[in-house]
Parts: C-alpha cells; structure tokens; sequence
C-alpha cells in the first residue's frame, strides 16, 4: 500500500508541475510584440471595397471589409472607471482604458486598455443601421459631434454622447452613447427620424471586431498569456447558455443564428467586451473571418419600417470592463460564466462566494485565504484525524515491518502477506493515509483556478512584502516556508518499506519549493497555512497515540 502512496505523490508533483507550466504561459516574461503586416490598409483593417446593404445576409449584416479604419475627430470621454475615445469616422468605440485597473501595480497611472485600434493588438467595437440605399449610417460613415470632450461632473450620474448623420432624403439619425458613474456598462440609443417621402426600411447591428492575438513559439518562460488563456469569441443565447467560438471555429465558418435573445463577447484574461442587444425581439447572431486574421463577432435585429414623418429608436448596450463577477450577473444572465473555473467550477464556485464573504469582513484577500484554508480544514477534519490516526498506527508497527523485512529476505511475495497479515492483526488501514491527499488535490486546483481567473484578486495586497496575491512572491519566502512545512510534516508520516521510495520522497519537499516558487503567492499562503494546521493535528493525533501505547 505504500506504493499507492507513493503513487499519489508522484501525480501530485505532475499535477503541481502541469499547473506551474500553466502559470508561466500567463505569467511568464512577455515576449515583445511582433508588429502586424500592414497589406497597404490603414490601421488594423485589411483591405477591400465591400459595403453595407439592406440584405439580410450574414456577410452584408457584417460590413467590415472597408477600405481601412478611417480616423476623423476623436471624441475623448472620461468618466470615474472609464476613459473612451469615439472616432465620427464610423461614430465607433475605438479606444476604452480601464482607470482603476493599471497594466502594472508599479505603473499606476498607464491603465489597461482593453479596447484599442492598433493594428498589431486591433479591439474594436462597432455599429451602424443597415437600410436601403443609402438611408442609414453604418460604421463607415462620417458623423457630427458637438464637442471634442466630455465629462463626468462631480455630482453627475449620467453622461450622454451624442453623434448626427442626415442624408439628402431627409433621413436623420442620432446616436447617442449613454454612460453612468461607476459602471463599465454604455447604453447605445440609435433614434431614426424619417423626414423623407418613403418608407424608411433598415436593421440595427452592433459587432466587436479584433485581430488574433500573435503567438510567439518559445519555452513555458517565453510565452505571453495569449498562448494559454482562452481569448476569442463567446455566444450566449437561450438555446445555447454559454458557447466558445473562436477565432479557428470563425475561420472555419461563418456562424448564422437566431434566437429570441442573448448576447456576443470577446473575452480575455480578466477582461472582457459584450454586446448586449435588447431582447424581446428575434436577433440574428453571425461571425465573419476577414483577410489578415482580423474576425468579427456580432449581431442584427429584424428590419424595422418607419412612416415618414415617424421616428423610431434602437438601442443595445455595451460593456466593456473587468469580470466581476458580482457585476456581471447583473447586467445580463449568463454573463457571469465568462469566468471560467474550468472542470471544476462546482468546488471552485464556493470557494470564490467564501472568499467574498471573509473579505468582506476582513478587509483583505490574503486574510480570506487564511480563513478559507481554516474552513476548508475545519471541514475535513474527522476525515483528516482518521488518516492521521492510520499514520501514526502505521509509524509504530515500523518496528515490526523491520523484522518482517529481516525474516523473508528478498522473496518479497512472503513478505508482502505478511505484512498484510499484520495489518489486519493491528486494525491498521494503510490507505488511511492516503485521504488527505486524496481530498486536498480537487481543492488545490479549484482554489488555483479562482486565484489565477477572478479578477478581484488581480494584484490583491496582503502584508508586508505579498502585494500582489495573483503573483508570485518576490523574495520566495511563502516558498521556503511552504518546502520546510512540508518537511516537517513528512518526517511525522511512516517512511516507504521500499528504500528507493524513500529516497525519491526525500527530494519531494525541495520540487514542491522550486515549483512553487512560481505560483501565485496567494496558493502558496494556502498551502502553508495548511501545512500548519496539518503538522499541529497530525502531531497531537500521535502524541496521544503514543501515550495510550
């Protein structure tokens, strides 16, 4: 039995291996950024000639091969989490930063971007009105602005942005980006006003469009974290509650889907981009793969008629902000799957809403984890007193499985039931001790994924030199604790009959250092707390054990 024992720490370390790997394709040294071909288009946009029409076809709903993103006035707004550039080339989101969340906690001031027109990271959002003719804007047309800045005002709730586009018809559109303080959600109203003769006849479509991320070949230290962490498109509707398609699946085939509501994304690590159209009325979802890895991700509304002399307006919202996951909920439902905890997300789930609530009362996410740990072995701890019990029965008969040893030599099949035989004498279960490790790995990887994938604790402080719980410690020292904890509490544990065993079990301490050494600082305080309260009661469970012997 010592070899499952044996097994289940081997697997342990590949696990923990498999996981240190992961870590550094997200958080290893970032690769420079290898600059996009520009094929003679203008920023970000491939080439071509295609334009919008009334059509009700995927590729004309999804007017993206235009002849480059033009720029024209830019539009700058700023309210308490946002700062957003609106380009009247298109009346188009180009550019959102993220003000309370910097790229780096040493560079507060430069802030992620998550939307940007940069040909070689190109994020954009778009939307237009698909009509006859010529009787509605889309994103290549030229709009009116009253102003070159907004703010928001102390004391202001509300932002409203609006842009103007006529025809010679008499058609008048206004689109108007509404945005609140403190929210990273921005209303889109789209009032049509039909001054012209006829019938005015035309859809709403609302569509993100971004270039595939770069990748960069290299070893698990090189690789940025657009190699590993799922950056691509997302579907939610009523028929399909949450649905990955990326860029290989857009390239492969355009998507044509209609459903009675939902919503697209483009989604990142921690962030995330969502077109959120009114619902209530039946949406056609589409993709679109364009020349130079450029995709888009989007969706159209039933045509809609306006009398002359009439108005009608369209609306949608955008959000454009970090995954929390308190917020997404409830903005739109489905919304907050987009964090993904991946296989294990039934344990992974609790823990998080656990977190929440100790943080909430603490303060302070590195004291959460703490007390989750205390928690978590709190709720194994019949099952762990058990394992240790088995342990420390195992430590005594050590003497007896020596002499057994001695007895039959190397004819290891007598040796073997005996030493069953004196398992059943004894009342000892030798996979006793196996329980904790059992039991500690679904909580391990759960606890990895909730640390590495909510971006509430993206740079989380907790004491003294661990600013950052989402990082790795900078002086090794939750490392150096966690290889000596481990130590300690593999010389309370009954040594492998088989000396090769043994002497591989040795170097297990110093691997779990080096490969922790890596990972979030945040599983390592976890490990270390329950490293602790391991020894503590593995310790007293023996000392009692011994004492009654």
């Amino acid at each position: 039995m010592d070899n499952l024992r044996f097994v289940l720490f081997v697997f342990f370390v590949f696990l923990t291996y498999s996981l240190w790997q992961a870590w550094q394709l997200d958080y290893g040294p970032k690769p420079a950024i290898q600059q996009a071909q520009d094929a003679g288009g203008q920023a970000g946009q491939p080439g071509g000639t295609s334009s919008p029409s009334a059509a009700p076809s995927v590729s004309q709903a999804s007017p993206a091969a235009d002849e480059g993103l033009k720029q024209a006035q830019r539009i700058t707004v700023y309210t308490d989490v946002l700062r957003v550039e609106v380009d009247t080339a298109g009346g188009d989101i180009r550019v959102v930063d993220l003000q309370g969340y910097p790229v780096d906690k040493n560079a507060p001031d430069k802030p992620v971007r998550l939307l940007s027109d940069q040909p070689q990271d190109l994020f954009i959002s778009q939307s237009g009105l698909l009509a006859e003719g010529e009787a509605g804007p889309t994103h290549l047309s030229q709009w009116r602005a009253e102003a070159a800045e907004y703010r928001l005002a102390d004391g202001q709730d509300t932002l409203r942005v609006p842009l103007t586009w006529t025809n010679d018809q008499g058609v008048k559109v206004v689109k108007t980006y509404v945005l609140h303080k403190g929210s990273y959600l921005i209303e889109m109203e789209q009032q049509v006003s039909n001054q012209s003769s006829g019938v005015w006849k035309g859809r709403q479509y609302t569509q993100l469009q971004r270039v595939r991320p770069i990748k960069k070949a290299g070893s698990a230290f090189s690789t940025s974290s657009a190699d590993r962490a799922y950056i691509g498109g997302v579907l939610h509707t009523h028929e399909e509650k949450y649905e990955k398609i990326d860029f290989d699946d857009m390239a492969e085939q355009n998507l044509n889907r209609k459903s009675q509501e939902g919503w697209v994304a483009m989604i990142q690590h921690y962030f995330m981009a969502a077109w959120l159209p009114q619902a209530g009325e039946e949406l056609t979802f589409y993709t679109k793969a364009l020349p130079q890895e450029h995709f888009i991700i989007g969706a159209f509304s039933q045509q809609a008629e306006i009398a002359p002399g009439s108005e009608r307006t369209f609306t949608s919202r955008l959000f454009a902000g970090p995954k929390l996951q308190r917020v997404l909920e409830g903005i739109a439902p489905g919304l907050e799957l987009t964090v993904d905890y991946g296989a294990l997300t039934v344990i992974a789930k609790p823990i998080f809403w656990l977190l929440e609530k100790f943080h909430a009362f603490f303060g302070n996410w590195g004291w959460a984890v703490i007390f989750v740990t205390i928690t978590i072995k709190a709720l194994f701890y019949r099952l762990s007193a058990a394992s240790y019990r088995s342990m420390a029965n195992m430590r005594k008969l050590q003497p007896k499985l020596q002499l057994l040893k001695e007895q039959h030599g190397a004819d290891k099949q007598k040796f073997n039931m005996a030493m069953m035989d004196l398992y059943r004498k004894e009342k000892v279960n030798p996979l006793g001790g196996c329980l904790p490790i059992l039991v500690q790995i679904p909580v391990f990887i759960s606890l990895y994924w909730v640390l590495v994938e909510s971006v509430e604790l993206r740079q989380a402080p907790f004491a003294l030199w661990l600013n950052d719980l989402s990082s790795m410690d900078p002086y090794f020292v939750l490392p150096i604790v966690m290889g000596i904890s481990m130590f300690i509490q593999q010389k309370l544990n009954p040594p492998p009959n088989d000396p090769i065993q043994a002497k591989v079990m040795q170097f297990f301490p110093l691997m779990f250092t080096f490969f922790f050494a890596f990972f979030p600082s945040g599983l390592v305080l976890y490990w270390v707390v329950n490293n602790v309260l391991s020894i503590l009661q593995q310790w007293r469970i023996t000392r009692l054990i011994e004492k009654a012997a």
